[in-house]
């Protein structure tokens, strides 16, 4: 928990003087009470329970006041609130290494299945793309709230050759942005560096201005990789264009240590995710990255991803719950002190 007003929670120092009065309070009425003759008297007439429960009020009138002070230093809290995007852009491998069977049945099936059950979580609204990537990338399905079509176009997927995981970004972009051209001497600042200075100027003035990362909250891409890019645009660059536009992308890297594939010549080669360059990605647009070895792993992973997307982390003002509790506890021992007075 944070506070907007850490400066008022001086105020706090009021609470031991308050319960300083109230001591001496105490030991004033019991110099009144010694005045009677027969002191056993007394206590048997309050009796034990009597004397424990007169301190009740002021208990919660102490307590209401400390959550009236905290109040006033207008507290923070970090809270999970409902939340959609209104565009989600799955984005998948297709390379071969795609039909290893280390992650049963095959990383690819295992995928598909798991992609269902994330479609099948979203809310209606969402608009759902499909974008498949082997030697390039392309948009299978559109973003669409049709959730049968892009469940169409996810049994169709067909195994290809080689992996352009930073021109899958791009075409993800395109996806979202389709009024915008995203090629990396547009997008780049480190490609603009390469142009020719003539060039450079209307570039650069043509060019979106770039916004913080993770800014863009009415798209998101979710990109799955179970290997290294080995053609494209570099995955880095093609995640920086993507902060620059302040889409998120959530990785995944799925494949064992041991997963293995066997090319068309007969070579057998072990293929595992490139974990530092998805994690990488995720961690320059603000997204997370999730590893999975298994089928389980990969359920597991999609579902949270569905509940993560339905829910926003912020920080939300709660001075009015504090304000709610102190009035509360002020009511109760007002009410106790009045039934006390007329007993």
């Amino acid at each position: 928990m944070t506070f907007l007003l850490p400066e008022m929670l001086w105020l706090l120092a009021l609470l031991p003087a308050v319960a300083l009065a109230y001591v001496l309070l105490l030991r004033r009425r019991k110099k009144l009470v010694a005045q009677f003759s027969n002191l056993a008297l007394v206590r048997d007439a309050i009796g034990p329970r009597a004397s424990l429960r007169r301190h009740l009020p002021p208990l919660l009138f102490f307590i209401g006041l400390a959550a009236a002070l905290l109040a006033a230093a207008r507290p923070a809290a970090s809270l999970r609130l409902p939340y959609a995007y209104d565009t989600v852009i799955l984005t998948l491998d297709i390379s071969r290494s795609m039909a290893a069977d280390d992650v049963k049945p095959t990383r690819l099936a295992a995928t598909q299945a798991a992609v269902r059950g994330f479609i099948a979580g979203q809310p209606r609204h969402t608009r759902i793309g499909l974008v498949a990537f082997a030697s390039t990338a392309a948009v299978v399905q559109t973003p669409t709230t049709d959730a049968e079509s892009v469940l169409a176009a996810l049994d169709q997927l067909q195994l290809q050759n080689s992996t352009a995981i930073g021109t899958a970004v791009l075409v993800s972009l395109g996806a979202i942005f389709p009024e915008r051209q995203f090629d990396l001497y547009r997008n780049s600042r480190g490609a603009r560096a390469l142009l020719a200075e003539r060039d450079r100027a209307a570039v650069e003035e043509s060019a979106p201005k770039p916004v913080a990362p993770g800014s863009y909250k009415s798209a998101v891409i979710v990109l799955l990789s179970d290997g290294s890019a080995t053609t494209g645009v570099h995955p880095i660059e093609a995640a920086r264009i993507a902060a620059e536009t302040g889409v998120r992308i959530f990785t995944v890297g799925v494949g064992t240590p041991n997963g293995r594939v066997t090319l068309p010549n007969g070579a057998e080669i072990r293929v595992v995710p490139d974990e530092e360059t998805l994690k990488e990605m995720a961690a320059i647009t603000k997204g997370d990255y999730f590893y999975a070895g298994s089928a389980p792993d990969l359920t597991q992973i999609y579902s949270r991803l569905a509940q993560n997307l339905s829910a926003e982390k912020k920080s939300q003002e709660i001075s009015a719950l504090f304000a709610a509790i102190a009035a509360l506890l002020f009511l109760c021992g007002a009410t106790l002190s009045a039934v006390r007075a007329r007993i």
